[in-house]
């Protein structure tokens, strides 16, 4: 026999509906009141999940965006060049609607709809997902301001997509600028100077260490006007259509997010106009620093189902020892317990998108205050280990480029990082259980539903329950933060499991993870159906 004969490896994983094998996503969307946006996301998944697709996906993360400072005169011209299969990529993220359709569009279940749409393109290909969340975030934003809003709204809303910078352009992307290389996530050490022109502009002078997506129309950043720390926007063209005075010193060299460039960047007298009052940005911007750190949820979660599902994929075509991967119980047990984070994360994420509906109660709003931060930190923070275990299910494959859990692997723990890392997020949650404790009392009703389902359930609950009731005494409560979220990110997980989520999967759930420090993936206690729940990967 011939030894270059191919045999016992996978077929490519190619020209697949995404959206049709991700039960959980399915079953998550119906939950939520978005049975109307199935036929679109079934769509949604065929796109992304074709052959041209995963190719641009590809090529995009290995042509990687180059910045030009100059143009041949000599003459400032601050452009980043992308491959064109990145312009494809975002531009079809942008015709579904995978940036701001729950705001152009906005009925029950329609944040729900977008976080899907978000989600399957997400998984393909990570590194657009960074300007269309902000994009996504800013609306909130920008629609508290009339002239603003009727100035920017319909370009932000629009799903027609132009990589040239051009006055006129029917669509336009929005990026984020608040962090500088002594602060940090202490955004309030800015130094960027914001001096008064008259009618509400301003002349920014200064330098921003981190400029998410340098390409796009726009930014909200942050800078000291005269009354304090303020909001500003700041576009990239000027009314007269000439260039603004932002200078990209470079792109940072990322270990993951490599599709998308992220830069340095100088403000020389950049012309940017107030959003909301001077002295107030922080609070002005919190509501696209929330949305976004739903995104980032939401972004760690695709990962998550991409590494399981090729993981599956593999186990189910791959032959060892007599026998194909997936009928092996050491690694049935390894897909089922990837998938039961992919389930979990999901049924909370569609749940707390949802609740960022026009629609949304005051206690939903209450809800999703903390929520957000505590899975945000949750999710984010198993991703690269879930990203990890799936890798390895490859074997030596996997750490190759030529499969995309290696992009994968790199790209986990940017989501961790963005929008607040670990500390700040924990933090975060003492702070809300503190300062609004009507986000802690719709978080505990939100739970308490559950309550009666699962004696386990119920046990941990009242745990939980009584870590909070002990930080009032506690000296140095920052100690206990991060046990305290990882304790209600897996209430509210499990309470949305019990609820929602076919028996076997909420007890597999409850087994895995309630009352037993989660450990590595794969070590799951007997009695799980490891074969029904690997079935759903």
């Amino acid at each position: 026999m011939s030894t270059h004969t191919v045999f016992n490896q996978a077929p490519p994983r190619v020209d697949v509906d995404e959206f049709g094998a991700n039960i959980a996503l399915i079953e998550a969307v119906r939950q939520q009141g978005a049975d109307w946006a199935v036929d679109g996301l079934h769509a949604t998944g065929r796109r992304v999940g074709s052959a041209d697709f995963q190719d641009d996906a590809r090529r995009a993360n290995r042509n990687e965006p180059v910045l030009h400072t100059h143009d041949r005169w000599g003459e400032r011209w601050d452009e980043v060049e992308y491959d064109p299969a990145y312009h494809r990529v975002i531009g079809a993220a942008v015709a579904d609607g995978a940036h701001t359709s729950a705001f152009a569009d906005p009925r029950p279940g329609a944040s729900a709809a977008r976080a899907a749409a978000f989600m399957l393109y997400a998984q393909i290909e990570p590194g657009h997902a960074c300007p269309v969340s902000m994009t996504h975030s800013a609306v909130p934003v920008i629609a508290q301001h009339p002239q603003l809003a009727e100035e920017w709204m319909p370009r932000l809303l629009s799903r027609q997509y132009e990589p040239e910078l051009r006055p006129g352009k029917p669509g336009a992307l929005f990026g984020m600028a608040m962090t500088e290389k002594q602060g940090g996530s202490d955004v309030r050490a800015n130094t960027t100077k914001a001096e008064p022109l008259g009618g509400g502009r301003y002349a920014l002078t200064g330098h921003k260490w981190f400029c998410s997506a340098p390409m796009s129309d726009a930014f909200l950043v942050l800078a000291q006007a005269p009354g304090g720390l303020s909001c500003f926007l700041m576009p990239r063209l000027l009314d007269d259509g000439t260039r603004n005075g932002l200078r990209f010193q470079r792109l940072k060299d990322k270990l993951g997010n490599r599709s998308n460039a992220s830069s340095e960047v100088e403000y020389e007298q950049a012309e940017a106009t107030l959003v909301g009052e001077e002295g107030r940005g922080v609070r002005t911007i919190i509501e696209m620093v929330t949305r976004t750190r739903l995104d980032s949820m939401l972004g760690s979660l695709a990962g998550m189902r991409q590494g399981v599902a090729e993981a599956a994929w593999h186990a189910r075509h791959r032959s060892a020892f007599g026998r194909t991967l997936i009928d092996q119980t050491a690694m049935t047990a390894v897909i089922a317990d990837l998938q039961l984070e992919v389930e979990a994360g999901t049924a909370v994420a569609m749940r707390l998108a949802r609740a960022y509906d026009d629609d949304a109660s005051a206690q939903d709003r209450a809800f999703r205050r903390l929520a957000t931060a505590v899975m945000k930190y949750w999710v984010c923070k198993r991703a690269p280990g879930h990203a990890a275990e799936a890798l390895e299910c490859l074997g030596g494959n996997g750490i190759t480029t030529d499969w995309p859990l290696e992009m994968r692997y790199r790209e986990q723990p940017v989501m961790a990082i963005w929008e607040g890392s670990g500390n700040v997020i924990a933090l975060d949650v003492l702070r809300a259980i503190g300062r609004e404790p009507e986000s802690l009392e719709a978080f505990d009703a939100e739970v308490s539903s559950a309550w009666g389902a699962d004696a386990r359930f119920d046990v941990h609950l009242m745990h939980t329950r009584t870590m909070i009731e002990e930080l009032d005494e506690d000296p140095v409560p920052e100690l206990s933060a991060r046990r305290l979220v990882e304790a209600l990110a897996l209430t509210l997980s499990a309470s949305q499991l019990l609820r929602t989520a076919p028996t076997v999967v909420a007890e597999g759930f409850i087994a895995a993870r309630l009352g037993r420090v989660p450990g590595l993936f794969g070590a799951l206690p007997r009695g799980v159906d490891i074969t029904a729940i690997a079935a759903r990967a």
